[in-house]
């Protein structure tokens, strides 16, 4: 048998169930964009959780910067509770969104986790910050579409 198979696929409804769940707890970086770029306001807000060195190397527009480790005793005073946060830290390579989500979780807010995180941002060619201001690169076209505005997902 292929080592694909050797374990057979879950059934539909577990598939379902799983891969639904987790939508709950993820967004990718073309979905936060997009939400950003729309009118109005997007119903979340982005929290940066790396530290003062990474976000001072560029993050995303807008975004919060709450290190993980200050969230127990500084969240309260940056977020609402109401509004739903969406986590990143430096790129799949990292779980600190993971980190940083659980700290928020265990303290009320509902979130999610952008995969991909500021790595993928700025591989996407979404514009990003720096203390010096705004910029972008080019997208990489192992990561984004080359002619088309979005991946059709």
């Amino acid at each position: 048998m292929n080592p694909v198979l050797r374990v057979p696929p879950a059934t539909p409804a577990a598939a379902a169930a799983h891969f639904g769940a987790s939508l709950a707890f993820h967004a990718d970086v073309s979905d936060v964009a997009a939400a950003l770029a729309g009118d109005g306001e997007p119903g979340f807000v982005v929290l940066d959780s790396r530290s003062t060195e990474s976000w001072d190397q560029g993050h995303v527009p807008g975004a919060i910067h709450l290190p993980t480790a200050l969230i127990p005793e500084q969240a309260g005073d940056l977020l609402d509770r109401s509004v739903p946060v969406v986590t990143y830290c430096w790129g799949p390579g990292c779980n600190g969104a993971t980190r940083a989500a659980l700290a928020l979780a265990e303290l009320g807010y509902q979130v999610k986790e952008m995969l991909g995180g500021f790595e993928y941002w700025v591989r996407e060619g979404f514009e990003f910050e720096t203390w010096q201001g705004r910029e972008s690169r080019v997208a990489d076209p192992l990561t984004a579409p080359v002619d088309a505005d979005d991946c059709g997902c």
